[in-house]
Formats: structure tokens, sequence, C-alpha cells
């Protein structure tokens, strides 16, 4: 299993929100760029990086993050936040990204998310299936929609989609363990996908759970950052 740390970005400052509220932020680092090189000093290979000022102005803002990142390590890094065009997208793929992540664009224009997909491959499109008690939620989770979130990713699965990050709104933040009956669920159901759990992780014991579940990979955000899982912990499970 992959540890996919998360860097989520507002005013170039490393923060974490709580269940998606903005209100609910609290900073963490001013150089996200250091917090990346000591990601993988540790030997992590992939990062999750989100601009949330992007998502809110939906358009890019913090490229030059990605850019720095994407320069200054080695780290595979998956990009969401304000992609909402071509050219959006290109821009993210030009400043460094390997994969980009794409969630209410996939609701909101699909025919363009299915392009993006025949173009550049479920390889670098990831879907976005964030999940609030079941249905895909979208907009910074404020606008919930009528899409069941296991058939949501049926239907982009047979339009090429390989990687799915999937979030359970209702433990994002929260510190209280992952859904691992709703991934455990996903990957019974849509055996094809490479799942990237994301929301709820607390302690190693997450980690262990998910990794026996057998997801590809794991995001791992507020645990980290509120010491609940050490820089040496994540060292020692990539090892």
């Amino acid at each position: 299993m992959e540890i996919i740390p998360a860097i989520d970005i507002i005013g170039g400052a490393c923060v974490r929100l709580t269940q998606g509220d903005y209100t609910q932020k609290k900073s963490y680092s001013e150089d996200p760029v250091s917090v990346a090189k000591s990601f993988e000093d540790a030997g992590i290979r992939r990062l999750h990086l989100v601009d949330l000022d992007g998502a809110k102005q939906k358009q890019i803002v913090n490229g030059e993050v990605l850019k720095r990142i994407a320069t200054e390590t080695n780290l595979w890094v998956d990009f969401g936040g304000g992609i909402q065009s071509d050219e959006s997208l290109e821009l993210a793929f030009s400043l460094g990204a390997k994969q980009v992540t794409g969630g209410s664009i996939a609701i909101k224009n699909p025919v363009l998310f299915d392009r993006w997909l025949q173009t550049h491959g479920g390889e670098r499109i990831i879907l976005g299936a964030d999940a609030k008690d079941r249905m895909i939620a979208i907009s910074g989770w404020a606008e919930t929609t009528e899409k069941e979130v296991i058939a949501f990713i049926e239907a982009y699965r047979t339009q090429g989609a390989r990687y799915v990050i999937c979030t359970d709104v209702a433990k994002d933040g929260l510190l209280q363990g992952p859904s691992l009956d709703l991934y455990r669920e996903i990957m019974q159901e849509v055996p094809e996908i490479q799942l990237i759990a994301s929301g709820g992780v607390s302690s190693m014991a997450d980690l262990d759970a998910l990794e026996n579940l057998g997801v590809f990979g794991t995001i791992v955000g507020k645990a980290f950052y509120e010491g609940r899982v050490s820089l040496a912990d994540l060292a020692s499970f990539v090892k």
C-alpha cells in the first residue's frame, strides 16, 4: 500500500480543514516545500497536493507551490483544486503534476472529464469520489448529488478511469478511523479500480487495517499534522 501524505494549500501555507469547512482551518507550516522534502526523506514516493484557494476560485492559484515541489523533489505529485478547464489541466501538468484529480468536474461537466480520460488516460486522471451517506458530494462538499458512490465509480471505470480517491465526508479531519466497510464494498464491486482511501486515518492501526483490505494507497493528513502518526512511523511503514 502506498502512503500518500496530503498537503493542502491556502495562501501558500500548509493547512488542514475539518470536513472541508474553510472556517475550520488550522495552519501547520508556512513552507510546504520543506514539508514535502521531509516526506521524501522518509522514503515516501507520492504526494497528494490540493490547492484549496484554487478550489474556491475555480482556477489554479497556488501553482508556484506545485512547481517548486515538482522541481525540488522527486515525489510523484497528484494535484487537485481549481481544475475546471483544458487550460488549467494543461497548466497543472506543465507545472509538474504527474496526475490530476477531478471531482466536481466529473459531475458538472462529464463530457469534459470523459475527454480528459480519453486524451490523457486513466494513469494520469484520477477520479475524485467524495461520499456523504454514500452519495457523491461536490463543491467542497456543500452539495450532495443523487449519484450513488459505487455506481458513479463503476460508470467512470467503463470510460477508462483507473484510479479513484474516495473520501467519506463524515470521517474527514475527525481522526475517528476510516470507512473500512465502504472501501471493502467498493473493491468488491469495482475490483479493477486502484482505490486510494482518504479521510479518518488516526493511527498506525488504521493504516494496517487499510493495507489488509488491499487498497492501492491511503492519504494521510491530519493524523500526521496532529502527531498521531509520526514521520518515523510512516518511514517504517514504507520500509
